[in-house]
């Protein structure tokens, strides 16, 4: 996994125990991210040994990413977990939460005012794309600059979300030629106005087949629908592509918007799939854990927080948008997307 980020920073930990919170932290667990066990003491958390013990004291459980098998014996009817979920592709977590009783919140679905990590994924994204172009790693050697009247690399961001708008500051700060891809008209107006003094245009998914014969670097940032059969671009199309192109797929969907798209590690990235390689990590962030533990802490505290004051119905009643995220709760699925894709009966959560 090579995971270092932490979900809760010591600043995060020093307002939740000023409005009264009691916070546990796990020995080691901000190492990676510049925090160690002093300042989460100086900031008034209680230290414990390992996360058996914080499963085991604590009534909330805030982690980045969902819990491990080793850690699901540990859950209970009465925890509140806050995590990085995406419980639609994952009907085995689904099962654990549901048998367990506990209340399960998406972190990914809770944030209206703070954007995680998606922005520092698309920003990693096109970093790693445009080091793939260089011919030592097997790309076409595209340098992203124009040189002595030559091209420089053009790109395509598929997605103009959080993670899409990510990877175009990188790109087109770098002065690569980028199309970025949406079928939101918003979002490409958007686009439009933010980088009209760059080499930016925008198009909508259907004309992907004519712009891939240009595109040394594809960068997806659509998370793909699990119940859809089709994909923005199919193994047949990735002939279109130049020779040594590179294609990242930042939402890391398994043949999902990019057919050929199979989850890699940091320890093995990439694969090559008809020639072009494919880097597909899934937990992109987890490679600058000091600044991606701070921005997921921003969204961790910030449904934390009612929570712990005010006990969740009332939080849920002050601040709609956390029912939004709960996907279950004592025994029943809410998350109407789960259900969906795993035919599982639910129920809307009416706190």
């Amino acid at each position: 996994m090579q995971e270092g980020r932490v979900a809760l920073l010591p600043a995060h930990v020093a307002r939740l125990v000023r409005a009264g919170a009691r916070l546990f932290v796990e020995r080691g667990a901000g190492r990676h991210a510049g925090a160690d066990d002093r300042a989460y003491e100086a900031a008034g958390a209680t230290i414990l040994a390992d996360g058996p013990a914080v499963f085991a004291a604590a009534e909330m459980i805030v982690k980045v990413k969902e819990p491990m098998q080793t850690e699901l014996p540990g859950l209970r009817a009465d925890h509140i977990l806050v995590a990085n979920l995406y419980c639609g592709r994952d009907r085995a977590l689904v099962d654990h939460l549901l048998a367990a009783g506990t209340t399960a919140i998406a972190a990914e679905h809770a944030h209206p005012h703070h954007p995680g990590n998606s922005p520092i994924a698309g920003e990693l994204g096109a970093l790693e794309g445009l080091h793939l172009l260089f011919r030592p790693h097997g790309g076409n050697g595209r340098h992203f600059m124009r040189h002595a009247g030559m091209q420089g690399a053009r790109a395509l961001v598929i997605g103009l979300g959080l993670a899409g708008r990510g990877a175009l500051r990188v790109l087109l700060n770098l002065g690569v030629g980028v199309t970025g891809i949406d079928e939101d008209e918003a979002a490409l107006a958007r686009a439009l106005s933010d980088w009209s003094n760059r080499d930016f245009a925008t198009a909508r998914p259907a004309a992907l087949p004519d712009l891939l014969g240009q595109a040394d670097l594809v960068i997806n940032c659509v998370r793909w629908d699990k119940s859809r059969r089709d994909h923005l671009i199919t193994r047949d199309m990735l002939g279109l592509l130049p020779r040594g192109a590179v294609i990242v797929d930042v939402a890391c969907d398994r043949a999902g918007a990019i057919e050929t798209s199979v989850p890699t590690s940091w320890e093995n990235p990439t694969y090559q799939v008809a020639g072009i390689t494919h880097f597909c990590v899934e937990n992109l962030p987890a490679a600058v854990p000091p600044v991606a533990s701070a921005t997921f802490a921003d969204v961790a505290a910030a449904i934390a927080a009612p929570v712990a004051t005010f006990g969740l119905d009332a939080a849920m009643h002050d601040q709609p948008w956390l029912a939004a995220a709960v996907v279950c709760r004592h025994g029943r699925l809410h998350d109407r997307r789960t259900a969906t894709l795993q035919e599982r009966p639910w129920v809307p959560f009416a706190g």
